[in-house]
């Protein structure tokens, strides 16, 4: 195994259908899905050199804590469909190679075993504000009993957008498997949580900042909100006291259409201006990728589908494996750019494609 791609050939051969279809699909035509991966190849590297690159030091300090590198897993569900060890062995994985991991609330491992898994690495914890503000506040509470260092709100699922393979398949949970963080006398019962119908009936379409708010009176802990894409919605979020933003559009899975993650970072950063950090998720496949977002104005980038492809192939051990082909190649690609620390991965060390293929003027 040596790219990502060998990785995510691989699950796609020993995965059952049922999970490989809901891991890999996006919304409705995938253009999204498509264009997170593409849109990285629109931008150029304009590397500098006769530069001390002898030493590269990799290092970024987080929230809750220092990574040894700014690439970290974001929250994806079901790791169980992958590998029996599911988020515990995902867990491992990043604890062992120095990064920070994101569980989803839709873990098929609940908070407490993801955290004692974990041990002394660095994790968050992603949650939606429910339509039940109790199960909400209880998971809150949990995460913070379990030594989660921050909170990722997702923003952009007041309803479950439409994925065709999973329709056509039918997608449901194994029968053996269950959403751990959720008892039997939650507001739904937990063989029933993965439908669409039952999902859309936990999540609150009625939202709007105020609920940012009511979490801020919830909790300490850092607030990081996932799913902002515009200018507009990053200066709202800075008026409601969180601490960081997310790019993301959901892995694509959400509304088909929207600007691949790394097209929407430039606005999001211009518009926060340095008053919270910025991170990107989505189509995040090589170090450049990373590098290219870093330059951008990303603190740090996450992944999230390569995690599953490692469980796939070996467990933790296949994670850990997918995590140190990115960060060997993201340290390659500052050396070979001349960064010798992060802090010399600046903005004219990117460009887009046009910079030096210019569309002719009309005649």
């Amino acid at each position: 195994m040596f790219s990502l791609a060998d990785f995510e050939a691989h699950a796609g051969a020993v995965l059952d259908k049922n999970a490989w279809d809901y891991y890999s699909s996006g919304a409705d035509q995938e253009q999204t899905l498509r264009d997170n991966k593409e849109a990285f190849r629109r931008y150029r590297l304009r590397p500098r050199f006769l530069r001390d690159v002898s030493q590269v030091d990799t290092k970024v300090q987080l929230f809750g804590g220092e990574v040894a590198f700014p690439i970290c897993v974001s929250p994806t569900a079901m790791h169980c469909m992958a590998h029996p060890d599911g988020e515990t062995a995902t867990a491992r994985a990043c604890t062992k190679m120095g990064t920070c991991m994101v569980l989803s609330c839709w873990s098929t491992t609940c908070i407490e075993e993801v955290a004692e898994a974990s041990g002394s690495g660095l994790r968050w914890c992603q949650l939606y504000i429910f339509r039940d503000r109790q199960l909400t506040r209880e998971l809150v509470l949990r995460a913070e009993k379990a030594g989660y260092k921050a909170l990722v709100i997702t923003l952009d699922q007041p309803t479950v957008g439409r994925r065709l393979v999973d329709e056509r398949n039918h997608f449901n949970l194994p029968k053996h498997l269950s959403l751990a963080n959720y008892s039997a006398q939650s507001s739904l019962k937990q063989r029933d949580l993965v439908l669409h119908e039952s999902t859309s009936a936990m999540l609150d379409p009625s939202l709007d900042w105020r609920a940012i708010d009511w979490l801020r009176g919830v909790t300490k802990l850092p607030i990081i909100l996932k799913g902002i894409l515009t200018a507009e919605d990053t200066e709202e979020a800075i008026k409601h006291n969180i601490q960081g933003i997310l790019v993301s559009n959901h892995g694509a899975r959400q509304l088909d259409g929207v600007p691949a993650t790394i097209d929407a970072l430039p606005e999001v950063v211009k518009a926060a201006r340095g008053r919270v950090d910025v991170f990107l998720d989505g189509g995040v496949r090589q170090g450049t990728d990373a590098l290219k977002a870093l330059a951008m104005g990303a603190k740090a980038v996450f992944v999230g589908r390569p995690a599953l492809w490692g469980l796939a192939y070996k467990g933790s051990e296949g994670v850990e494996q997918v995590l140190k082909i990115l960060k060997d190649e993201f340290k390659l690609a500052m050396m070979l750019s001349g960064c010798a620390k992060l802090s010399d991965i600046r903005p004219e060390l990117v460009v887009h494609g046009s910079y030096y293929n210019p569309p002719r003027s009309m005649l």
